[in-house]
């Protein structure tokens, strides 16, 4: 089947990245320092033909026209910072802007130096004698995606990959995104779970070849692209733990009593067991201390100020310490025991 006349396609070649596996001595494997390959990912973007807009509004509101027509807009993009043209087919026109008569201007259009933020709105250019209208335009203004910043972890390991991107600067644009993965000759979709997050599945643990994700971003001034390569057990990161229970221990004046239960994301606990971390400190403390690392999910804080309410806290590690500590837990409080 042939595209829609307003599709657009990119090509962006996706190189694979290097990474560093020092930190994982058990499970994670060593990296390549080279690209095994390299692949095209083709992109199909389509962009919507009009759209109407009020006085001030943008491109995909509602509203009657600024010169008093009724009826769509064609939308117009430019670059902020740049000199954007405003085109009108018939020549030597006047514009308009709201009520506003800008002047007479002649072919190709409308030129707008330096674009800022005030030049957006609603715009019309009109047969200089009659009055009669050749195109209505609403203008928004932006910038090109950059490269997405991408971030990819394993908090349910070994079920599926969770990713996320970031755009710095932001386009300020409608901007939409591609995520696929490879992992060695197999590809997939890494489906969108958020408007700038996807997951994955199917893994394969302790493989000697690395995932790559690539996302694509673009919107009507550009695209860009963006990979990661990481081998599955270096991303490994669990959620904080849950229901963390502090309590006195009935005749011990300087000791709680902790229990918590694993992340809940963690599907396989014994199988790939947890070890955690426990933090803590006196009220109005400002320097925690950090104990650990524990297998159990309880244990016993000794050597607390008797009568002193303690803050505490627990974080999560695979039990092979590859990837990274959790997040830590939401605090629970509590006070060793005092007697009558």
């Amino acid at each position: 089947m042939s595209p829609a006349p307003w599709g657009h396609v990119v090509s962006v070649l996706s190189p694979v990245l290097g990474f560093d596996c020092a930190a994982c001595p058990h499970r994670c494997l060593d990296s390549p320092t080279e690209s095994p390959g390299m692949r095209w990912l083709w992109v199909v973007a389509l962009v919507a033909p009009a759209c109407t807009v009020p006085q001030n509004g943008t491109a995909g509101s509602t509203g009657h026209g600024d010169n008093g027509d009724r009826g769509p807009c064609t939308p117009q993009h430019g670059s902020l910072g740049t000199e954007v043209l405003l085109p009108c087919p018939g020549g030597a026109a006047e514009w308009r802007r709201g009520g506003t008569v800008l002047g007479t201007f002649p072919a190709p259009g409308l030129a707008l130096p330096n674009a800022s933020l005030a030049h957006e709105g609603h715009y019309s250019c009109h047969h200089p004698a009659t009055g009669e209208t050749w195109a209505t335009l609403c203008l928004r203004l932006g910038y090109p995606p950059p490269p997405p910043a991408i971030e990819c972890w394993a908090t349910s390991y070994p079920q599926a990959v969770n990713c996320s991107w970031g755009l710095s600067p932001e386009p300020r644009l409608d901007t939409d995104f591609v995520a696929t993965y490879r992992h060695g000759t197999d590809t997939g979709e890494c489906s969108l779970t958020g408007p700038r997050s996807c997951s994955f599945g199917e893994l394969q643990v302790f493989s000697l070849t690395p995932y790559e994700l690539n996302v694509t971003a673009r919107n009507p001034l550009g695209a860009a692209h963006g990979a990661l390569a990481f081998l599955l057990e270096n991303i490994i990161k669990p959620d904080p733990p849950e229901a963390l229970r502090v309590s006195p221990i009935p005749g011990e004046p300087q000791k709680l009593l902790l229990e918590w239960s694993p992340p809940s994301s963690w599907p396989f606990p014994d199988y790939f067991p947890l070890q955690y971390r426990i933090r803590y400190s006196r009220d109005n403390d400002s320097v925690p201390t950090t104990v650990g690392p524990y297998e159990l999910t309880s244990h016993t804080l000794t050597d607390l100020e008797p009568g002193s309410l303690h803050h505490i806290q627990v974080a999560a590690k695979d039990m092979s310490d590859c990837g990274e500590l959790s997040a830590w837990s939401a605090p629970a409080s509590g006070t060793p025991w005092v007697g009558l």
